[in-house]
């Protein structure tokens, strides 16, 4: 019989974001075909940003999904009693944490009460300040040495955690990088959809999305829009998400006197994202790296979405972003504290149609190449199986 992993995540949908996408396909993925491969253990009271309770949610799956009635899933004794006694009901050998920063703090309860052999933590981005700061640096070395394994999904994060850890843990790392359902994020969508919607028109459209907050950059797309109206007049800036930054935003927009190019689409479910690729010209995110670089982008999967739908890529140099771009091939690097430089690169990837053409599908090869979901899932299944 095959064996049974247990996942310990707080993130995980219907909450949006990049962890939770990641910690879903993992998770469908090691259910096997008859969903029996896997059990989640995760929080419960908050639902998705697109309005989906976690009960409906949780109802569609073909795996289990057990949720602890609490907001955020914190590696508490009671947590750590609960996770240990589902494993051992459920015969789970192997634990994955789908972020290893706290909960991987958990290992040793679910070794000696769970009946659990192997252990993987991913880690994604948040790590790499954990890594600078004494407390949580010491709460870091403790979670790579009760792991087997610890993944990073790039270089960048890879080298911000890689000193927190004893010697044998990091060398212990291994990379898994986020993929991208490529049959869902495709060249080829009707664009009409999102652009009557909205009132987009004809002109050119500079997609964002993410959540908004000052580190996203959305601030600078909204600044450069002056220059690529006066060289485009009928350029639009979509921004798909929402954030703390919202109404800033809004406000900047009407400041800048842009505010009828700019349209604020609010929170979009994931899967529901491909008709806004499709009404894009290019996909814009220029994220820049704020508090003494506590605060950083740690990769992106938004970035590779984006590339998979044949857009152009323009991402900010924070952390690891500029992973997912081949700049001058797929897209560019820009500096998101430069609105002038984000501009510049806008207009010439707009003003160049067949270039920006060219750049999409070589943005669309590299991920079929390097980031699918199927090959993250392959590597963590062997990690698990070591």
């Amino acid at each position: 019989m095959p064996e049974r992993t247990l996942m310990v995540t707080n993130d995980f949908p219907p909450r949006e974001g990049g962890i939770e996408v990641f910690a879903y396909e993992m998770a469908r993925r090691l259910a096997g075909p008859d969903g029996a491969g896997v059990t989640v253990l995760t929080s419960g009271r908050r639902g998705g940003t697109a309005g989906e309770s976690p009960e409906r949610f949780d109802r569609r799956q073909p795996f289990e999904v057990v949720r602890v009635d609490t907001g955020m899933l914190l590696p508490t004794p009671k947590v750590a009693r609960r996770a240990a006694a589902l494993a051992a009901e459920r015969g789970c050998t192997r634990v994955v944490f789908g972020a290893a920063a706290p909960l991987g703090l958990m290992a040793g309860r679910l070794r000696r009460d769970g009946g659990v052999r192997r252990i993987v933590g991913l880690t994604h981005g948040h790590e790499a300040w954990w890594a600078r700061l004494p407390g949580t640096r010491q709460a870091l070395r403790r979670i790579g040495d009760g792991a087997d394994h610890l993944t990073y999904i790039g270089g960048y994060t890879r080298d911000a955690i890689a000193p927190a850890l004893s010697p044998a843990a990091r060398e212990r790392m291994v990379r898994l990088a986020p993929g991208v359902d490529t049959g869902l994020f495709r060249p080829g969508g009707d664009p009409s959809q999102v652009r009557d919607r909205y009132g987009l028109g004809e002109g050119p459209v500079v997609l964002s999305a993410s959540r908004l907050v000052p580190r996203k950059g959305v601030d600078a797309l909204i600044q450069s829009m002056p220059w690529v109206r006066a060289r485009f007049p009928h350029a639009r800036l979509l921004v798909v998400g929402d954030g703390p930054d919202r109404e800033r935003l809004r406000r900047l927009a009407e400041w800048t006197g842009v505010g009828e190019a700019v349209v604020f689409a609010g929170p979009v479910a994931h899967g529901s994202m491909p008709p806004y690729y499709a009404a894009a010209d290019l996909f814009a995110m220029p994220c820049r790296t704020r508090r003494l670089g506590f605060e950083a982008e740690g990769l992106g999967i938004v970035f590779l979405e984006a590339a998979a739908s044949g857009l152009p890529v323009l991402a900010g140099s924070s952390g690891g972003a500029p992973e997912t771009v081949a700049h001058g091939r797929t897209g560019y690097v820009v500096d998101g504290g430069d609105a002038e430089e984000v501009a510049g690169r806008i207009i010439q990837v707009v003003g160049a149609e067949p270039a920006a053409k060219v750049m999409g599908e070589a943005g669309r090869k590299r991920v079929e190449h390097a980031w699918t979901w199927e090959g993250a899932a392959e590597r963590l299944e062997s990690l698990l199986a070591d």
